[in-house]
């Protein structure tokens, strides 16, 4: 009986916030993945793509020709599309979900104007509800977002550095 009770306290939630809450969480869950996914390669992948990178330079006996110059740059241009990949996705999820809250605190007004218009500015309880669906989704969209942009802000801070890092030890021998 104890799972029960925060189920049917998630499904009230939902039902306050209104259908909008649906989709933030589809988008949330969806950038939440992607992230999950970075930090999977950051911790698992980068290192062996890394390396691999820094050995074919190193395996190379010209390193100082024009030619040798763009096959580092290659190399480094190949580390960072890695390390990048889905970044701007991400950050595009956490920029939509603030604009999704948005769109549930308008539709969670209109309904509030509805009743207004039918029942009158007397009917609070009526009212109440039409807010609840108003504010919920800007709170949740709110949070959704902060919760993805102290993880987009370090993963393009970690990319960049990681970056800088394998171009370094890209240098002659």
């Amino acid at each position: 009986m104890q799972l029960a009770d925060p189920v049917e306290a998630v499904s009230n939630f939902f039902d306050r916030g209104g259908d909008v809450l649906y989709l933030i969480l589809m988008v949330t869950f969806f950038m939440w993945t992607l992230i999950l996914e970075r930090q999977w390669y950051y911790r698992r992948m980068f290192p062996v793509d890394a390396q691999a990178a820094i050995d074919a330079w190193h395996q190379r006996s010209d390193q100082t020709s024009w030619y040798a110059m763009q096959i580092r740059a290659e190399l480094i241009s190949q580390v960072r599309i890695g390390l990048e990949h889905s970044l701007l996705m991400v950050k595009s999820l956490v920029a939509v979900c603030p604009l999704l809250g948005l769109l549930g605190t308008v539709t969670g007004m209109i309904e509030v104007f509805d009743v207004m218009a039918i029942a009158g500015n007397g009917n609070v309880r009526a009212m109440a509800a039409g807010v609840s669906k108003a504010t919920i989704p800007t709170m949740a969209g709110m949070v959704a977002a902060l919760s993805g942009l102290y993880f987009s802000v370090s993963m393009e801070r970690f990319a960049r550095r990681e970056t800088e890092r394998v171009a370094d030890q890209l240098t002659r021998d």
